[in-house]
């Protein structure tokens, strides 16, 4: 495992041997025993039928850190490629990449979310495979407008199932901001309701 550091962060690259995957039904589908067991304990797709089915996000991450050959019909797909046939059913998949990409490189593990749009189940470091995950991460690109009440509404849900809701703002440069969302309540003051203020 590499790391490095870029301004305040710490970057870790992981040293995944490269995998090969075909294209089954739209996902990218791994085969080889010793690889599925590398991959799923890294956190990596979910295995179904004795192969591992990776999510979109996570096979454009795999193909971007050059650690996935990926075939359809003996025919190589590159990551451009994969990206262009993801975004014709998925028109968040850019976003969900960046994050994917910006919290595996930062050294946590990441699942698919619980259908707030752009979101993710974010695993403390370390605790992959023996806890829950601690965050619930969606993401938000900036100058995209969202309606107060919804904002309020994924909060509460997602404050309700026990994670803590961060935000990731997308920058138009493809940089990540994260904001961690705590609930406020505000109290009316009864006492000063008379008083108006003199400008």
């Amino acid at each position: 495992m590499l790391i490095w550091k870029s301004s305040n962060f710490h970057f870790i690259v992981e040293e995944t041997p490269v995998v090969n995957g075909e294209i089954v039904s739209g996902m990218a589908c791994i085969s080889d025993k010793s690889m599925i067991h590398d991959l799923a304990q890294k956190g990596f797709g979910e295995i179904e039928k004795e192969n591992l089915l990776l999510k979109s996000f996570e096979t454009l991450y795999l193909l971007y850190v050059n650690r996935l050959v990926l075939k359809k019909n003996k025919k190589q797909i590159d990551f451009n490629s994969f990206m262009g046939i993801c975004q014709k059913t998925d028109f968040e998949i850019l976003t969900k990449f960046l994050i994917f990409r910006d919290l595996r490189n930062r050294g946590y593990v990441v699942k698919d979310g619980f259908g707030f749009g752009s979101d993710f189940r974010v695993y403390e470091r370390g605790h992959y495979g023996e806890k829950g995950a601690k965050f619930l991460v969606f993401g938000l690109n900036e100058g995209q407008q969202e309606k107060m009440g919804n904002l309020q509404k994924k909060i509460e849900e997602i404050t309700q199932m026990g994670k803590e809701p961060i935000i990731a703002v997308i920058e138009r440069r493809g940089e990540v901001i994260y904001y961690k969302i705590n609930k406020m309540n505000f109290y009316e003051n009864k006492s000063g309701q008379e008083e108006s203020f003199n400008l």
